[in-house]
Formats: structure tokens, C-alpha cells, sequence
């Protein structure tokens, strides 16, 4: 794309086109599972600083987001799933979402130490710095485990809003980050299953690029099993409870049984079918995420309702 013509779409970026730098789909997850952090802490938080709590952690998702699309728009031009962003369509120009990252940054884990504590704040900044350098930077174009180590920064979230509430980072903390974490790859190799070309076109290193079908197929279920132990352990702490369990034990029967199905196909059947299995795999994989948490704010109300807290 030639500077004029960047030039020329970028008097037609609105409104809209600042909010899709920031990523809003992954914003709306990492405020959920932040603010799911935040209300299942033991120590009670003020609504208003709560509020603000959430408003700085999603400000410094936005941030990552915006820094991601202005370093890999070369790669995002090539990809049919990342053309249409705003950097790549030449909405808004990789200076001006530089600008917007670092100063979302900036002003994210400022308001959050002011807001909460430095802790919260510290996890923040690490947060941001680790998705927009460790793995956007490095990991991304390098290593076909990428999105496993680089799954680190959207496990984060929910030991941001804990931190937030508490000022500590504890074992139910850790477990919630593990849970995202363990959840990450599964997550996204289910969609290079069924995306390979738009990887493989933009030289990413993604397993499904560098190894194969077969191998992911085999990691998928590897790691969809690995989720199990940590989802019931989470279980089993002061977070957890019967309905938690109940819930995680239902979903965590669903997902391995359609890790299976995926490991049991070959390519001839999932290409005839459109990768259907792949995709009904991919979309399970977020109500399996947004449940778990759901059930740990279930628990957190009813624990508040036995103490006549309603």
C-alpha cells in the first residue's frame, strides 16, 4: 500500500475504526474474567472503585491491542480473517496506533495504581508489555509455541481484578490464570485447524503450519486434558463450590469428548464436512471459558447470600 493511499483512507477512519484497534472482542473477555477476579476476592470492594478498576484493566487491554495491530499489520494485510483492521485497510496509520497503544498504556496502569494498588497496576504493566513484546514481537513470527507461552497474557486478567480486591495474589488466582492459560491453545489451534492457509500465507509459525494437522489434532487433546485437573481444582478452593463443580464437571466431559472427535478425524473427512467438528470445537471452547466463570460469580453470590450480604 502506498503512502497516498494510506493517506487517503485515513480521512475516512470514524469512530468506529479507534474501537476495533482496541481489540474489542478480546476486551469484552479479559474485562469479563477480570472483573470475575475482582468479585470473587474475599475482600469486599467499593462499586465505584470497582467500576474503575474494570475501566483501567479494559483501557490497558485496548492498549494491547492497539500495539499488536500496529506491529503486525504486514502480517494482518495477508490474512482473509485480519485484512479488513483498522491498520492493514489503512483506516488508521501504524503511527497513530502506536500513539493510541503507548498512551493507553501510560495512562491504564497509572489510574489503576492511583485507582487500587501497585500490585494490580504491576500486573497490568507486565501484562501489557508481555503481549505486545513477549509474544506479538518475538514469540508470534518465531516458535510454532507461540500462543501456548503467549496465552500468559490473556490468563492474567482475572490475578488483575483479584490483585485489585485484595492487594495479593493467592492460590485461587493462580488457578484461575492457569485455567486460561491451559484453555489458550486448545482454543486457538482449533481455529488454525480450519484457518491454516491465513497463517500459512502470512509465515506464521503456527503448529498447524510447522507440524501438521495430525500433531495439532494430537496437542488439542493434549492439553483439552491437562484442563480438567486444574478446572476441578479450582473447584475445590474458597471460590469454588458444588454448583462450580457441577458445571465444570458437565463441561469438562463436553470438551474432552469433542477433543476426541477432532483427534479422530483426518483430513479427508474434515475438509468434505467444511471442518465442522473443528468449528463446533472452537465455538464450544468460549461457552466452556465464559461458564467456568460464570459459575465462580454463581458461587460468589450465593456465599454473599448465606452471609445475608442480599
Amino acid at each position: 500500500m502506498t503512502d497516498a493511499s494510506v493517506m487517503e483512507h485515513e480521512d475516512e477512519a470514524g469512530f468506529g475504526d479507534y474501537v476495533a484497534l482496541l481489540k474489542p472482542r478480546v476486551m469484552s473477555l479479559v474485562v469479563f474474567t477480570a472483573l470475575v477476579g475482582l468479585l470473587v476476592a474475599p475482600a469486599g470492594v467499593h462499586p465505584v472503585i470497582g467500576l474503575a478498576a474494570t475501566l483501567f484493566i479494559a483501557v490497558g487491554a485496548g492498549a494491547s491491542g492497539a500495539l499488536n495491530m500496529w506491529y503486525d499489520a504486514d502480517i494482518d494485510a495477508m490474512m482473509r480473517r485480519t485484512r479488513n483492521r483498522p491498520v492493514p485497510a489503512g483506516k488508521v496509520s501504524p503511527k497513530e496506533a502506536f500513539a493510541i497503544g503507548i498512551t493507553l498504556s501510560v495512562m491504564a496502569v497509572i489510574m489503576l495504581a492511583l485507582t487500587t494498588n501497585m500490585v494490580a497496576a504491576a500486573l497490568l504493566a507486565f501484562t501489557i508489555f508481555f503481549y505486545a513484546v513477549i509474544y506479538t514481537m518475538w514469540l508470534k513470527r518465531w516458535t510454532p509455541q507461540n500462543i501456548v507461552i503467549g496465552g500468559a497474557a490473556g490468563a492474567f486478567p482475572p490475578m488483575i481484578g483479584w490483585a485489585a480486591a485484595t492487594g495479593d495474589i493467592s492460590i485461587e488466582s493462580i488457578l484461575m490464570f492457569a485455567l486460561i492459560f491451559i484453555w489458550t491453545p486448545p482454543h486457538f489451534w482449533a481455529l488454525a485447524l480450519f484457518m491454516k492457509e491465513d497463517y500459512s500465507k502470512a509465515g506464521v509459525p503456527m503448529l498447524t503450519v510447522t507440524h501438521g494437522h495430525a500433531t495439532t489434532r494430537r496437542h488439542v487433546l493434549a492439553y483439552t486434558l491437562l484442563l480438567v485437573p486444574v478446572s476441578l481444582g479450582l473447584g475445590l478452593t474458597g471460590i469454588g463450590g458444588p454448583v462450580y463443580l457441577a458445571v465444570a464437571a458437565v463441561l469438562n466431559l463436553w470438551f474432552v469428548k469433542s477433543a476426541l472427535d477432532i483427534f479422530r478425524r483426518d483430513e479427508a473427512a474434515a475438509e468434505a464436512d467444511g471442518w465442522r467438528a473443528e468449528k463446533a470445537f472452537f465455538r464450544l471452547s468460549l461457552y466452556y471459558l465464559f461458564l467456568h466463570f460464570s459459575a465462580l460469580l454463581v458461587e460468589a453470590a450465593l456465599r454473599s447470600f448465606d452471609m445475608g450480604g442480599w
